[in-house]
């Protein structure tokens, strides 16, 4: 072979390898795009979207937060056997006992936001779930008898009743029985969503029944979501999220039961040991999804005329409050985020004190 002809084809053959590499790299680098996990957890339907162009991780992190989230429902369960039961049956003896590392934290934080929001979020009033028929998959009535909720308002069990030294722990009050219910399902999805921070995802949302928290945004739209309509059908706004955010809403139509043409629904006002009423539904933004999972259901139980003050304790700007006249009370910082689907509500915006 001449010279001449043995460089090109040393040259075809370079183009060759440069044209393999390229597809190879094309290959490597797959686009971006959103993965979808759908579970089961805290008695809802979880949906966890990643985007990222790797697949290998977003399947790694969607079985992490699967597992995350099923052993926090378990320990955290109210009324079936595990950490908080246990918790609860030592708190009935008066007895100091060593408190369960699971379980400890949240009883620490449940304290400090049970001060704060005045006792309208007090999980102590475990009895009282149960008496009204909340701690089963499946609530149904008759609501209890007066009597029945008197005994238990009489006995006045809260979360200051507990008293805890580094580990230990003691109750002075018998009636106190550990429901977190409007708590833990946004200290497990805030703990969930900083384990994938922690493997490397960037951009995410976890959602839990509609109650979420989001990171970063896929690609460069960020992550926009829906607030249900007080009667529970259709969207009522959509809410864009800007970086790490929590949204959480509270409503009646999402446990209750019928009983005698009445609709008696689950976020019950420890102050009277009824259904809270005035309200259809609070939805918060916060960049905790703990204290925006406590802040939505403390609001709903103050109420139209109490909320901003309960509000600004919690250290939340962001709300908008759907009453039973169908009335949208909003924050000013709430105002500028929510875009109403069709025809808004009567808007009314209350800043904080």
């Amino acid at each position: 072979m001449s010279p001449r002809h043995a460089l090109s084809a040393g040259m075809h053959g370079l183009r060759a390898l440069a044209i393999l590499g390229l597809i190879l790299l094309l290959g490597a680098c797959e686009r971006p795009e959103i993965h979808r996990d759908r579970f089961i957890a805290f008695g809802t339907l979880v949906e966890l979207n990643i985007y990222t162009s790797d697949r290998d991780l977003a399947a790694r992190a969607a079985e992490s937060v699967r597992a995350d989230l099923e052993y926090m429902h378990r320990a955290w369960h109210a009324w079936e056997p595990g950490p908080m039961g246990r918790t609860n049956e030592l708190l009935a003896t008066g007895l100091p006992f060593s408190a369960n590392p699971s379980v400890l934290p949240l009883i620490l934080d449940a304290q400090r936001l049970y001060a704060a929001s005045d006792g309208l979020f007090n999980p102590a009033m475990g009895a009282l779930f149960a008496l009204w028929g909340f701690q089963t998959d499946e609530p149904q009535g008759p609501p209890p008898a007066p009597e029945q909720i008197q005994a238990i308002l009489e006995q006045a069990p809260s979360m200051a009743d507990i008293e805890i030294d580094g580990i230990r722990m003691r109750s002075y009050n018998p009636a106190v029985r550990l429901d977190l219910g409007a708590y833990a399902k946004g200290y497990g999805i805030h703990q969930a969503m900083e384990h994938l921070r922690g493997m490397g995802v960037e951009n995410a949302i976890l959602n839990a029944g509609g109650d979420l928290r989001a990171i970063g945004r896929p690609g460069n739209r960020p992550w926009r979501i829906g607030v249900r309509a007080p009667d529970g059908q259709g969207v009522l706004a959509s809410i864009e999220t800007r970086g790490d955010e929590a949204i959480f809403t509270s409503g009646d139509y999402e446990r209750y039961y019928l009983h005698e043409g009445e609709r008696y629904h689950h976020i019950l006002d420890p102050r009277s040991g009824q259904p809270a009423r005035g309200t259809h539904s609070v939805t918060v933004i916060h960049d905790n999804a703990a204290e925006a999972d406590v802040a939505s259901t403390a609001l709903f139980i103050a109420g139209p005329g109490d909320w901003p003050r309960i509000a600004a304790q919690l250290g939340v700007d962001k709300v908008m409050l759907i009453d039973h006249a169908g009335i949208a009370h909003l924050t000013p910082a709430m105002e500028k985020r929510v875009k109403f689907e069709g025809t808004p509500p009567e808007i009314r915006v209350t800043p904080l004190p």
